[in-house]
């Protein structure tokens, strides 16, 4: 039998023509991808994250000459909430590349791990996670639910 999966997904062309407190967010994101450390890739990626208290989190890459020990923006931003509002909800993700082509018009997407780790924050966060693509300049894709990026992702009851 085959099975047909769609996913949603709004797509804007600029992230400036987001709403206001969506697009505030994607900007945190771009400002924060000055302090990612990519000496190796030159790749800076930045990440904002909101949460139901409106507070707003950072983080950005972290490259190392061993490769595996670096970390992706999305991680970091999201390990930074675990450890210091552990209890906080999750309402939105952005995620910004500083230094993508402009002839490159697709928006950055988060790499197999951070989407792992992304379904597993919007399991235990009990309602969707909005996840925000894009940069302020260029086109800007919003998912409503990490599901849309990872739709069969192993969670903590794949476990059980």
């Amino acid at each position: 039998m085959d099975h047909i999966l769609q996913i949603h997904y709004q797509s804007f062309d600029q992230g400036k023509d987001l709403e206001s407190h969506l697009s505030m967010l994607l900007a945190q994101a771009l400002d924060v991808t000055n302090l990612a450390y990519a000496p190796y890739s030159k790749f800076k990626v930045g990440a904002a994250l909101l949460l139901e208290n409106n507070i707003i989190l950072v983080g950005c890459n972290q490259e190392n000459a061993s490769y595996p020990c670096g970390i992706c923006a999305e991680r970091n931003v999201l390990f930074s909430k675990g450890a210091q509002h552990p209890k906080e909800k999750i309402k939105s993700i952005a995620i910004v590349v500083q230094n993508q082509s402009k002839d490159n018009n697709t928006p950055p997407t988060p790499c197999g791990l951070c989407r792992q780790v992304l379904s597993e924050f919007e399991f235990n966060n009990q309602q969707p996670i909005q996840i925000i693509l894009g940069h302020p300049d260029r086109k800007t894709w919003v998912f409503n639910s990490c599901a849309d990026l990872l739709p069969f992702a192993f969670t903590p009851s794949s476990l059980i």
